[in-house]
């Protein structure tokens, strides 16, 4: 990559009159004489470096890179979920790759730390872009035939509308900091019980229907007894439950205690621990059996929110839990929704 020409001023500038890097790429495969200009302006318009953070071992074979903020920002240039490298005799293997190809390429600059061995491998846990748009960065590094594991309901949002959605969304949200990242999609699917053998590390892939997405898939280290969760179960972190059930993330719940017991929990969001599944049970229970009742008594949103916050299981969390304030009204009300559509 060559150096930017442009000053970061003059960047912003540029991405403020609207020639975003999609959009460039965009004009370029309407017209196929704008190519060229597209391929050259994801050169020139990259946002800055992201600092380095340091690999955490958690286990024998998996290290990861946690994201102090829950939320992207501009300050934390969208590094807002964690990044797991698993350390096996074969290479390293990647369970998400970050919010933005800046972030991708920090943890590759990390990667001496845990392995001399190249990446052989990444995953994707689901469809929301914190977790995959820093698959530009390892394409780029260890080549176009990398596979890249996911649900094939994840692999085909992320190819749609739902991809490029995600990545204009980091752009705003961090005033241009993830520009230049491409949306590079998984290209090999993975479903329920799937066994991955990398030498002396085996990886099993745990799905149970709708949790945080339809498409959640869960990869348990099964050597180290530790279970990367992605986004199924947050440590004090409101979920984004938009696309999500909370009858269906109990039911997960279950079924992963059920069938990897004694397990560690790594989430994407916060630290691994076995307490991680026990809180936001408890959260997840309170805020359904709430909504289930208003929803039954016909008593509107309103009620569920104030039952639900007056429950001490909901508001004993309230002041450990990121984005409490701005977001439990709201997450009450989106199981309420889903309570009234079952009645």
């Amino acid at each position: 990559m060559r150096p930017s020409p442009f000053p970061d001023l003059q960047r912003r500038r540029l991405l403020g009159w609207g020639l975003g890097v999609a959009g460039l790429a965009a004009a370029g495969a309407a017209a196929p004489h704008l190519a060229a200009f597209a391929a050259d302006a994801v050169d020139f318009i990259r946002g800055p470096k992201v600092p380095d953070v340091p690999f955490t071992q958690v286990s024998d074979h998996v290290y990861v890179i946690y994201a102090a903020d829950g939320f992207p920002t501009e300050s934390n240039q969208g590094m807002m979920s964690n990044i797991t490298a698993v350390k096996t005799a074969k290479g390293v293997v990647i369970l998400d790759s970050g919010a933005s190809v800046q972030i991708g390429e920090m943890v590759i600059r990390q990667l001496p730390q845990v392995s001399d061995k190249p990446v052989i491998a990444v995953f994707n846990s689901h469809y929301h872009g914190d977790h995959w748009l820093g698959n530009d960065a390892f394409v780029a590094a260890f080549g176009d035939e990398l596979p890249i594991y996911a649900m094939a309901h994840t692999r085909e949002m992320i190819r749609g509308y739902t991809g490029t959605e995600w990545q204009q969304a980091m752009l705003k949200w961090t005033n241009q900091s993830t520009a230049g990242t491409r949306v590079i999609a998984p290209n090999r699917d993975v479903k329920h019980g799937d066994l991955f053998d990398f030498g002396d590390v085996t990886l099993r892939a745990h799905h149970y229907g709708t949790a945080h997405t339809p498409s959640d898939v869960c990869i348990e280290v099964v050597q180290d007894r530790i279970t990367h969760v992605g986004d199924v179960l947050m440590d004090r972190r409101i979920a984004n439950m938009d696309d999500g059930s909370y009858p269906g993330s109990l039911h997960y719940m279950d079924k992963l205690e059920q069938n990897i017991p004694a397990s560690n929990w790594l989430p994407g969001h916060g630290h691994a621990g076995r307490e991680v599944m026990a809180w936001q049970r408890e959260l997840f229970t309170a805020i359904w059996e709430h909504a289930q009742k208003a929803a039954q008594d016909m008593a509107g949103p309103d009620a569920a929110i104030a039952a639900a916050k007056a429950d001490p299981r909901v508001a004993s969390k309230a002041k450990e839990t990121a984005g409490w304030d701005n977001n439990i009204g709201k997450y009450i009300s989106l199981a309420y929704l889903e309570a009234e559509q079952k009645v």
